[in-house]
């Protein structure tokens, strides 16, 4: 089974470390977290992250990393060999929750399920108001509704 390292700004990492061990208490042990604290260097956030990938089980480790340019992600890189470790950017609820699921599938597919599920979590959800009509909670009886 793959495990999962999440690399972020503090204290995001550790919520998001959380929250899976809140939808997936049975692979708790299997999910690490590493808050980048404000004003870490790299090298700092880069021995931070190695230090964590030794705590996880032998094997393959999928690294989530909050923003892709930023300094957990650039460590995250510099320490990942893309072989063993491979790092995902743009970590959301859905790219998580689908990492979580599907650990034991090989680390290039699950990579690539990983970026699917952040990809497909994202859409706009708010519908606009119709123009030029009042802003009222709809009604369910058919005596009080205009439109029919």
């Amino acid at each position: 089974m793959v495990a999962i390292l999440i690399v972020a700004h503090a204290p995001l990492a550790s919520a998001f470390q959380a929250l899976a061990r809140h939808a997936f208490a049975e692979c708790s042990g299997e999910v690490a977290a590493v808050d980048v604290p404000e004003g870490a260097s790299l090298l700092d956030a880069q021995d931070r992250i190695a230090a964590a990938l030794a705590t996880l089980p032998a094997g393959e480790v999928l690294i989530l990393s909050d923003a892709f340019g930023a300094t957990p992600c650039n460590a995250a890189l510099n320490v990942a060999d893309g072989v063993r470790a491979r790092v995902v950017a743009g970590v959301n609820v859905p790219m998580l929750w689908r990492g979580l699921c599907y650990r034991q599938l090989t680390l290039p597919e699950l990579v690539e399920r990983a970026a699917d599920g952040g990809r497909q979590g994202i859409m706009q959800v708010a519908s606009p108001r119709r123009q030029d009509q009042p802003n009222r909670p709809p009604s369910h009886d058919p005596d009080q509704d205009t439109d029919q």
